[in-house]
């Protein structure tokens, strides 16, 4: 659906301090670049964090969001035809996406891991609900709906003590002694907010609780570590400990937790309860002048110094736990981040870094938001925007 902008003579009063370029009637080139570098005519996303040329079903999920947000409907269709054909079987009714697709050892081009990631999983279904509801597309929020009743099938478990939990996938997250793996990274708060208005008879509110504990619960000393145990003690009760094969570090899958519960919609009941039990972070960011890489979650210590897109992740939540200057102070990292590979310093930034660009400075921008139903408010449908007649 093809839709026409007027530029708003209020953008500075209704934006804030929305960068120029930013405006209604402006394209995103921080999409624009990362499309042009990463995604290919079919709608194959590269991710270069892994294997030459592999593709992840996280990598297809953020991408078909970016998509959407840039209001970028021809690439959102190349996106998930790619990834319904290729990750799916072409049978979301019956296939959850795989998370691995590339080049195996026989030379054939064609899933590698056939297990699927929960994470990627729901964002899928989020995008499509929301290109859907925004768009018009009706195709699409039926591929969103058998996507969610394969992730009820297969991904959501009820454990004791804590109820219906989000697994991070369908095979190998259930240990011996009533032990379960869990990643705190994997269940945004906004996200699973949307699934339960759009799928109101699921498991999902009880997810969203059983979500909003592992956030709360599952890290220490203000910080979120990347994979977290949960060990049950009798029929209805259990405990987090540290993870069985990650132990209790918090370092590039946790970071994410910090930025979904910044962009959480500070009317949601759970968003000030998450904040605070991430308050680590503030403090370690500001002692070094940027995120550390890892932290051991039990004593609190930290180590090594992130890449510049820990920063970007970092910007929407010091801006939303009332921390401005660091905020101001991790957006300019993570933009010279990005400038020294445009600007013939290193190569291209690496793809995850990249991507956590995307989401921190994308959300800086007032690119997006979600309200406190976890429903999509893009740029491109603000009050700056009129549709063309």
């Amino acid at each position: 659906m093809k839709r026409g902008f007027i530029h708003c003579a209020a953008l500075a009063v209704t934006l804030g301090h929305l960068p120029a370029q930013a405006a209604c009637d402006e394209p995103w080139p921080l999409w624009q670049r990362f499309a042009e570098t990463w995604v290919q005519a079919d709608g194959r996303v590269l991710e270069s964090s892994l294997l030459d040329n592999h593709s992840t079903s996280e990598g297809q999920a953020y991408a078909l969001f970016f998509a959407l947000v840039a209001n970028d409907a021809e690439r959102f269709a190349q996106i998930w035809r790619w990834s319904r054909e290729n990750l799916a079987g072409n049978d979301p009714q019956s296939v959850l996406p795989a998370w691995l697709w590339g080049q195996g050892k026989d030379g054939r081009w064609q899933v590698q891991d056939a297990n699927s990631a929960s994470d990627a999983d729901i964002w899928f279904a989020y995008a499509l609900l929301e290109a859907d509801r925004l768009w018009g597309r009706k195709e699409y929020r039926d591929d969103a709906l058998a996507l969610l009743g394969q992730v009820k099938a297969q991904e959501i478990l009820d454990l004791p003590g804590l109820g219906p939990t989000l697994m991070p996938g369908p095979v190998g997250f259930v240990q011996p002694d009533h032990l379960w793996r869990l990643n705190p990274s994997y269940a945004p708060i906004s996200v699973l907010r949307r699934l339960v208005s759009a799928d109101p008879d699921g498991p999902w509110q009880q997810v969203v609780e059983s979500s909003a504990k592992l956030l709360r619960d599952g890290g220490g000393h203000g910080f979120a570590a990347d994979w977290v145990g949960y060990r049950g003690t009798s029929a209805t009760s259990g405990l987090f400990v540290p993870d069985p094969f990650k132990g209790d570090i918090g370092s590039y899958d946790a970071i994410r937790v910090y930025l979904w519960a910044g962009m959480t919609d500070p009317g949601d009941p759970l968003a000030k309860p998450i904040l605070d039990s991430l308050r680590g972070m503030a403090r370690a960011t500001a002692a070094i002048g940027m995120p550390p890489e890892k932290v051991a979650i039990t004593t609190g210590e930290t180590d090594g110094r992130a890449p510049f897109g820990f920063s970007a992740a970092l910007v929407p939540f010091f801006q939303a736990s009332a921390e401005p200057w660091l905020a101001e102070q991790q957006q300019r990292r993570a933009q010279a981040g990005l400038a020294q590979g445009r600007d013939g310093g290193s190569p291209v930034p690496i793809y995850y870094d990249y991507m956590l660009s995307l989401f921190g400075l994308g959300w800086a921008e007032k690119r997006y938001r979600f309200d406190a139903d976890g429903r999509l408010e893009p740029l491109w449908e603000s009050a700056c925007s009129v549709k063309a007649p």
